[in-house]
């Protein structure tokens, strides 16, 4: 799943792709390098972000979802946890929804979901973006995100929602040790029986255990992306899409000969 941000202020690469051109343009090359889906979002989710208005979000996104609807052959995905968005989205081309907030700060999403019939990820979040990094406290995060995604998954079916997925949402209110423990534990998520979702890309994590910028995190999240997919994760979630396509290809041949 390509990362495609919209806007001025993400985390890793806030503004290169704001103008629709440069976002169209970027979209179209992640196809091309091997992206299987485009994740396009309009408002940074980053630690202390701020949110922005949903008219604002949905003049980020609308268009160039529209574009890239005719210029590229793979499933859309709008970024967002607002309804509003959700259903200007959709409209507009997209497919799949992905709400970090896994359907609870918004309770209209869910039935914009239902009655679109659209795939939903489900995302794990402490908090909010402003508040996830203030010193996040749990008792057990791999049993606490794991019951907030079987809670929220049976929601989903409940109000028809068939087409799910989930994400334990590394980074978003997570301290070092709990993203390195969701890491070494994700098949645990399995259980839950549906395609799991990770997105180790850049992340602060990475920068922890090797000291380094944003913009030096290619090998970290190299090997962030292997152990996901060793362990069970079905789409990663990145911004450097040619060069995990490759990563991913050859933990799926280590994955396939792993003795049962």
């Amino acid at each position: 799943m390509g990362i495609l941000n919209v806007t001025p202020d993400s985390f890793s690469d806030g503004g290169r792709f704001f103008d629709l051109e440069q976002a169209v343009d970027r979209g179209v090359e992640l196809a091309q390098q091997g992206a299987d889906f485009l994740d396009i979002g309009g408002e940074s989710t980053r630690p202390g972000s701020d949110p922005v208005s949903e008219a604002e979000e949905i003049r980020r996104v609308v268009p160039v979802i529209e574009r890239l609807n005719r210029e590229v052959r793979i499933p859309l995905s709008i970024d967002t946890y607002k309804s509003d968005v959700a259903r200007a989205a959709l409209a507009a081309g997209a497919c799949i929804v992905n709400d970090i907030s896994g359907m609870t700060y918004d309770p209209l999403m869910i039935g914009t979901v239902s009655g679109s019939r659209a795939t939903v990820v489900l995302m794990h979040i402490l908090g909010t973006p402003k508040t996830m990094q203030l010193k996040p406290v749990y008792d057990d995060v791999v049993r606490d995100v794991f019951q907030f995604l079987e809670r929220q998954s049976a929601l989903a079916r409940e109000n028809g929602i068939t087409q799910i997925m989930v994400d334990p949402g590394l980074g978003f209110g997570k301290e070092l040790h709990h993203n390195v423990e969701l890491m070494k534990q994700l098949g645990t998520f399995a259980r839950l029986g549906y395609p799991i979702v990770v997105g180790p890309s850049r992340k602060s994590f990475i920068g922890k255990i090797l000291d380094l910028p944003v913009d030096q995190r290619l090998e970290g999240t190299a090997a962030a992306v292997t152990a996901c997919i060793l362990r069970g994760a079905n789409i990663v979630r990145v911004h450097d899409v040619k060069e995990m396509k490759r990563v991913a290809m050859v933990a799926d041949a280590l994955k396939a000969t792993e003795p049962t």
